[in-house]
């Protein structure tokens, strides 16, 4: 029997897609947040797909904070748009 993929919603698209095609940023219990790449850290996660495009929606709906529950750290968005571009290109 086939192992089952886990599947989540990207907050940009709000698509479901498999874990591993999604970056997750997390909010830890002492509430700082960061970015997941392992996908392993304590806390409340969110995902977003590997695209720009996403990302932005995400920014703008401010989606992100509302899943988190938190307010979101310019410096998050900062390496989550670097993290894009560098697998993009």
């Amino acid at each position: 029997m086939p192992k089952k993929i886990p599947m989540r919603q990207c907050t940009g698209c709000r698509e479901m897609k498999p874990k591993r095609e999604l970056v997750r940023v997390v909010r830890s219990p002492e509430n700082m947040v960061a970015l997941d790449f392992r996908g392993k850290a304590q806390g409340r996660g969110a995902y977003v797909c590997k695209k720009q495009d996403c990302l932005k929606k995400a920014i703008k709906s401010k989606a992100l904070e509302r899943a988190l529950e938190v307010p979101m750290p310019g410096e998050i968005y900062a390496q989550l748009q670097a993290q894009l571009e560098a697998e993009d290109g």
